[in-house]
């Protein structure tokens, strides 16, 4: 007897159907599965054994075989269990109704509990767009699953109230669809106003976001330059309903996902400077996503970028080109997001003087050299914005004069994003500093004046082609931020600022 049922399984972001062929014989009492199934696989046999015995069904003592076809894409993690225990007791002749429209996904505990599972969302995405509609899933999971259309999804707690769905007995509540909301600037506990000082370094910050652009901090230890950072998700601008998706996807996958079932603010990942490149890129054996995946569409904040070795801080150049990250493993390649905000500071030299006008340095010049080369010229000419935070002034901190509130600055930052989906809207990228040569040359010309000083600059300061269109993407932010339709010369003027630590 032969009985068949679908289940769901990923590589990277996307999901592929799995089909369960569950077969049973006489002979000697034994249960493979075949079709490239990894360890957590194969062990689903027990799970499932344990499963179907506790939800007071059985499993006869017959030759049992599973395959998981297609056979020559290898299967990984728990999630095929539910689909491998309804396809037994369908040919085993304990459940006598069609399974045939839905998708079966989930781990199985020994007593029949339906346990979390990761990568829901895309799962569920993949499916939807290969036409599935009908998915029975763990009830833990059913918060990240209200928030995509066009599909009836059932949440189930154990596998016997699964099995009273499909008899038709007893019925599974759908999940009810919910609309996405952007979290709000209350949840956070950092706010600009208690910056004192530092007008610069906030102005430089809020045209980074505003345009999507990397920034570095550069000054001495305690200027504020870590508080600056912390405080950037709250000038972050409102996330659409696809970057949260995007977002969420990733998360699920990666098991960080929060019990909202949804990401509702965007990503703000500050790793430790020993993070090791695949933790970094992502990786493992699993190719599963990195820091800089995780911190898609919202900001990787890197604190005392020389400290992180070389070789991480590099594998950052094709991903911030790029707005991807392809890793590749043995058992598998793929391909994930990493459209972020790089934001890294550091000390001018190792004891953090270079340039105070209040203590002397004491490094030699070869150890300045040796400390600014720890962070390589092909990264820096990838940072956008390059800022001195200098020290603030006593009278500075003993004011109690309120700064701006990071809720006014968001307001700025949402209105020069919003020029920005406009413009771009037919060119599939929504930020200045996605734009290619095409939008640059469409976009960002200038006068003949603002060209000479460009020019000028690019000679006295020996920068680089990219430098010189990085120049033009932060003036045509700095112009959207001032709601000019052109780029002027004030726009260049400062954009060539930011470039000159």
């Amino acid at each position: 007897m032969l009985a068949k049922t679908k289940s769901y399984s990923l590589i990277g972001l996307d999901g592929f159907c799995v089909e369960i062929e569950v077969d049973v014989n006489n002979g000697l009492p034994s249960f493979e599965i075949v079709g490239l199934p990894d360890t957590a696989v194969k062990e689903s046999k027990e799970r499932v054994r344990s499963a179907i015995k506790n939800s007071g069904r059985k499993v006869f003592p017959q030759k049992i075989t599973v395959n998981l076809a297609p056979a020559g894409i290898k299967k990984e993690g728990s999630l095929l269990d539910l689909g491998i225990a309804v396809g037994l007791l369908k040919v085993s002749g304990q459940l006598n109704f069609s399974v045939e429209d839905y998708i079966f996904i989930g781990e199985l505990s020994l007593d029949g509990t339906l346990r979390h599972a990761n990568g829901i969302m895309p799962l569920l995405i993949s499916a939807f767009n290969d036409g599935y509609k009908k998915f029975i899933i763990p009830k833990v999971d059913e918060e990240e699953a209200s928030y995509i259309e066009g599909i009836d999804v059932y949440p189930a707690n154990t596998l016997e109230e699964v099995i009273n769905h499909l008899s038709g007995l007893t019925s599974i509540e759908k999940i009810e669809k919910k609309d996405f909301k952007s979290q709000s600037l209350n949840n956070y506990t950092s706010d600009f106003k208690y910056v004192k000082g530092q007008q610069i370094a906030k102005r430089a910050v809020e045209i980074a976001v505003a345009g999507g652009h990397n920034v570095l901090l550069v000054g001495a230890p305690g200027t504020g330059k870590t508080m600056i950072a912390k405080c950037i998700p709250t000038i972050m601008p409102d996330m659409t309903f696809e970057e949260a998706l995007e977002c969420t996807k990733i998360h699920s996958i990666a098991g960080k996902l929060a019990e909202e079932g949804i990401l509702t603010q965007r990503p703000f990942r500050s790793p430790h400077h020993t993070a090791t490149t695949a933790a970094m890129t992502g990786g493992g054996k699993n190719a599963t996503p990195g820091e800089i995946s995780l911190a898609h569409n919202g900001v990787l904040f890197l604190d005392e970028m020389p400290e992180y070795t070389r070789s991480t801080l590099e594998s950052l150049r094709q991903p911030l080109e790029d707005g991807v990250v392809s890793i590749s493993r043995a058992n598998a390649s793929v391909t994930y997001p990493a459209n972020f905000i790089l934001c890294g500071s550091m000390n001018p030299c190792p004891c953090g003087n270079l340039g105070s006008k209040d203590k002397m340095c004491t490094c030699t010049p070869s150890q300045i050299v040796k400390y600014k080369a720890r962070i390589s010229g092909p990264l820096l000419d990838r940072i956008d914005i390059q800022v001195q935070v200098d020290s603030v002034k006593y009278s500075e901190l003993v004011d109690e004069t309120e700064g701006e509130s990071s809720l006014k600055i968001r307001q700025r930052v949402n209105r020069a994003r919003k020029i920005q989906l406009e413009r771009f809207k037919e060119d599939g990228i929504l930020t200045n500093s996605d734009m290619g040569q095409k939008q640059i040359e469409k976009y960002c010309k200038i006068d003949e004046v603002s060209e000479n000083i460009l020019k000028e600059a690019y000679t006295n300061l020996k920068l680089s082609a990219r430098a010189r269109s990085r120049i033009l993407k932060v003036a045509r932010t700095i112009a959207d931020m001032d709601e000019s339709k052109d780029i002027k010369v004030n726009h260049i003027l400062e954009a060539i600022s930011y470039r000159q630590n």
